[in-house]
């Protein structure tokens, strides 16, 4: 019997440099996982067609029971419940997976046929189409053929938590019913719950207006910042927000590390701050808000950071009172950044909360999280005669952070506040600002950072 024994390292054909050779075995790795989601996409169209075909047979065949419980009971609804309950069998899902399954399908061959042949063709991934489907459900087909139209394209390069920013907004400016409608409609149904998780752990889902949510969420993270500075902390960035939310919610009060009179050297014990931990601390949340609409003149929806689109007096009401948010103020026809907040006129002089509006999440490919927990990072290190400027100035989170400093992922400017990844393998990868901003000439910052800015802006 012959003894395994590892492979021989690898020579290089035609004296081609080792590295090389790693290099292109890795390329060809990462097409042979490109290749492989294709095929799965071209499952997904194939399904969808299916599944599609057999609705269709159910609704011209009479598939069912002769109906004898009335109109809840017609032939179309057996029909209906006869296809679902055997795709839930076949495929072994539950009948409500199997329901969204049917409606997606009839959507895709139906209402979004360039969507579906984008997924044939393996351009985009099913995921992206359920985003499509999702935000044209409730629209007229025109609203329905002019979304595909314009967000088709853009769903082949970008991932679906930025597909369906960029999805909803568009949807926003196409609803036939106002945002202020939907909006009181969907904060009636606000509500708290709970689902059990493995373990000994559960998940608590808050459903609440979107401007609450997020101050929540940032409020926490300033707790945990805080409390990370405390002496003897332990506790990661992300334990502080849950142990903070627990606590606050539950006692009113949260704890920190210490020692008290009496406790054996080395051992540590927990002291309960009394006085909540974040009286004072505002969460700091980015709101965009047309002119005209803080005018009243208009009811433009605004934008909310981490969010996007919020009826236009949600946006008036936290522009005008609410001291957690920062006013971003724009340009009603171009759009282009008049202000960020009262005591931000020269845009250029806070370049932290220029960058914060610009990025809006962090610009590693793919990565969602949000700027305002993420470092700023030089596109071109410092030390490699990178300036810190606007345009070699972007937002990385912490992980991604590290990820380009400590393997071979590198970037580059590529202008107008693109940056261009290169990954290890070869393959290289662009991302954009989430709102382009154009820098002031010099001689306009000059004239701007002497102009006296008044307590409160002129209307």
């Amino acid at each position: 019997m012959t003894e395994a024994t590892a492979p021989p390292d690898p020579i290089p054909p035609d004296g081609l440099p080792l590295q090389q050779v790693a290099t292109e075995t890795f390329l060809a790795m990462i097409d042979a996982v490109t290749a492989a989601e294709r095929i799965i996409r071209l499952g997904h169209s194939l399904r969808a067609e299916a599944i599609n075909r057999a609705r269709l047979w159910t609704e011209a065949t009479d598939l069912s029971v002769p109906a004898t419980g009335g109109p809840r009971w017609s032939p179309q609804i057996a029909g209906r419940r006869v296809l679902t309950t055997e795709v839930a069998a076949a495929l072994r899902i539950s009948e409500r997976a199997a329901e969204r399954l049917i409606a997606e399908s009839e959507a895709l061959l139906h209402d979004l046929p360039a969507t579906q042949e984008a997924l044939r063709s393996g351009r985009i991934g099913y995921r992206h189409a359920q985003v499509l489907i999702d935000h044209t459900a409730t629209l007229p087909p025109a609203g329905v053929a002019a979304v595909e139209e314009a967000v088709l394209p853009r769903a082949e390069s970008l991932t679906v938590p930025k597909l369906d920013k960029a999805t909803r907004e568009l949807r926003e400016r196409l609803h036939p019913e106002s945002i202020r409608e939907r909006h009181t409609a969907s904060v009636a149904d606000r509500h708290i719950e709970t689902c059990p998780a493995t373990d000994g752990m559960a998940w608590l889902n808050a459903y609440l207006p979107a401007t609450e949510v997020l101050g929540i969420a940032n409020r926490l993270w300033d707790i945990a910042e805080q409390l990370k500075g405390e002496p003897g902390e332990e506790r990661t960035r992300t334990q502080l927000v849950a142990d903070a939310f627990t606590d606050l919610l539950r006692d009113g009060t949260t704890t920190a590390p210490g020692t008290k009179a009496g406790d054996p050297v080395g051992e540590k014990s927990t002291r309960r701050i009394d006085v909540p931990v974040g009286v004072g601390i505002r969460p700091r949340v980015l709101v965009t808000v047309p002119v005209l609409t803080l005018l009243g003149r208009s009811e433009e929806p605004g934008t909310l950071e981490g969010y996007g689109p919020i009826d236009a007096d949600t946006a008036r009401r936290i522009a005008a009172r609410a001291p957690s948010f920062t006013r971003i103020l724009t340009h009603p026809e171009t759009g282009a950044v008049l202000s960020v907040g009262r005591n931000r006129y020269a845009v250029p002089k806070d370049l932290r909360t220029w960058l914060r509006v610009r990025d809006e999440t962090c610009r590693f490919p793919g990565c969602n999280r949000n700027a305002g927990q993420a470092d700023v990072d030089h596109v071109t290190d410092w030390q490699y005669g990178g300036g810190t400027d606007y345009g070699n100035l972007v937002h990385l989170c912490r992980s991604h952070h590290r990820v380009k400093h400590h393997t071979g992922w590198s970037s580059t400017s590529a202008g107008g506040g693109r940056v261009r990844w290169l990954a290890p393998s070869g393959h290289e990868y662009e991302t954009e600002p989430a709102t382009h901003i154009t820098t002031p000439k010099p001689e306009r910052r000059a004239a701007r950072a002497k102009a006296v800015i008044p307590e409160e802006p002129p209307f």
